[in-house]
């Protein structure tokens, strides 16, 4: 029997731990046989004692690698020149990649097979391996980082008196067959690598920073730090009735909660981009990675039509009954702007979405200060009023831009004119027509 090292076939001449990058690199590879006590020339020298080695490898592959590979292995013990040898049959594993645990699943602790060398795998292969073994679906594929902890996923189960034991995170998606933490797992926990960018701004574009802030940890702690960020900046103003003094917040909380929970639930995060909160004196920007999922359109989005990308994610969410139900967070927040005429704006590419709640109580031009449902001396009323009369029919745009106003206050003096009935709107608000009622 004539021995030679090639890509499938690897000679030790004694044990050494070092034998399990050998088999690893088998395993992640195409599977190999590797003989020991043969010498790289081929040579046979022997082992004096393999049923004990045999043994050491065993005990070692079984504390040390991850997942388990022993089921892919097969010992022999062989007489070749009157000398014993070990062969250790290495089938290709069927759950890649296989790693040593104290090093992760990071190239120094995964090896692949090159030629007659075992050589560590490079972060591409590493992930490819993952992907081609767990699919394309992000939550489910195996996280690449295996030391996670889970303190505030695990508090906010307590509060809600919901079990976090291995048999749940199992159930959950948090855990695999193999009880390796998902990449679910790794959203939620305390050392998840996503984060969410926010700032705020003095005017109504990104010239002057007020402030910037980053919330990191848990997905969890990330909603909730949002969350409070936007609340502390959701003001009010305060109207008159008589005695009575009424409170309007410049944003509908529930407006704020959906859009912060559709971000984070409906995001790709198989793409390393941040989720943007921006903040402005007229409007709330919240831009998420990854345009909608399962080929819905934004036609089917704004009827309610919902595909998630994240379903684990999201049906964590909807244990801890942050969500109601799938495919509500959209029309919540239109239907909290309902009866005014700003309304929520959502634009959908391929690869974004972005959301923009208007401020209710945006500071009005100097020079509209009409309260509304009045028609009393304003420049701007009645420079439009004389538009109307001029051309007959307008559009909000075609105001907004004669003006040199913003989108807000063309509204406002639209809506005036329509209270006062000097005009008629024709369509639906996006598109619609005003035209002066002849008189």
């Amino acid at each position: 029997m004539v021995f030679t090292e090639n890509e499938t076939t690897e000679l030790k001449s004694t044990y050494t731990d070092d034998i399990r990058k050998e088999i690893l690199a088998f395993a992640n590879t195409r599977g190999g046989k590797i003989y020991i006590g043969v010498e790289d020339d081929g040579s046979i020298c022997g082992v004096s004692n393999p049923d004990t080695i045999i043994q050491k490898i065993s005990n070692s592959l079984r504390d040390t690698v991850k997942p388990d590979i022993t089921m892919f292995l097969c010992f022999k013990t062989k007489s070749v020149s009157k000398k014993k040898i070990i062969e250790i049959d290495v089938q290709c594993g069927t759950h890649k990649p296989y790693y040593i645990a104290s090093k992760g699943l990071r190239p120094e602790g995964v090896y692949v097979r090159q030629a007659t060398s075992s050589v560590p795998a490079s972060d591409f292969a590493i992930r490819q391996m993952i992907k081609d073994t767990d699919g394309d679906n992000y939550e489910d594929m195996r996280s690449l980082n295996q030391q996670l902890t889970f303190n505030k996923l695990s508090d906010e189960f307590k509060k809600r008196k919901l079990d976090f034991k291995k048999k749940q995170m199992k159930t959950l998606g948090l855990t695999d067959n193999s009880g390796l933490y998902t990449n679910l797992a790794l959203l939620l926990s305390d050392q998840c690598p996503h984060i969410i960018k926010a700032a705020t701004f003095a005017e109504n574009d990104k010239s002057n920073f007020q402030d910037r802030f980053e919330f990191t940890g848990s997905l969890l702690q990330q909603l909730e730090d949002a969350y409070k960020y936007l609340d502390m900046r959701n003001n009010t103003r305060a109207t008159f009735s008589g005695m009575y003094r009424e409170d309007h917040f410049d944003y509908p909380d529930v407006a704020i909660r959906e859009a912060l929970l559709n971000a984070i639930v409906h995001r790709d995060y198989s793409v390393s981009a941040s989720i943007l909160i921006s903040v402005y004196q007229n409007r709330i920007e919240i831009i998420s990675v990854g345009g909608l999922a399962g080929g819905i359109s934004y036609d089917d989005m704004m009827l309610g039509v919902s595909y998630c990308r994240n379903k684990k994610l999201a049906d964590v969410f909807y244990r801890m009954k942050l969500i109601e139900a799938y495919g509500t967070g959209i029309e919540k927040i239109m239907s909290s702007y309902s009866g005014r005429e700003e309304k929520p704006d959502v634009k959908v590419s391929s690869g974004a979405y972005k959301i923009t709640l208007p401020n209710l109580n945006e500071p009005e031009d100097e020079d509209d200060s009409t309260p509304s449902g009045t028609l009393g001396p304003n420049k701007n009323i009645e420079k439009t009023y004389s538009m109307f009369r001029k051309r007959k029919k307008l559009t909000r745009a075609e105001i907004e831009a004669a003006l040199g106003v913003s989108t807000s206050t063309a509204r406002r003096i639209i809506e005036q004119l329509l209270l006062a009935g000097l005009i008629k709107k024709y369509g639906s608000t996006r598109a619609a027509v005003y035209e002066l009622v002849r008189k």
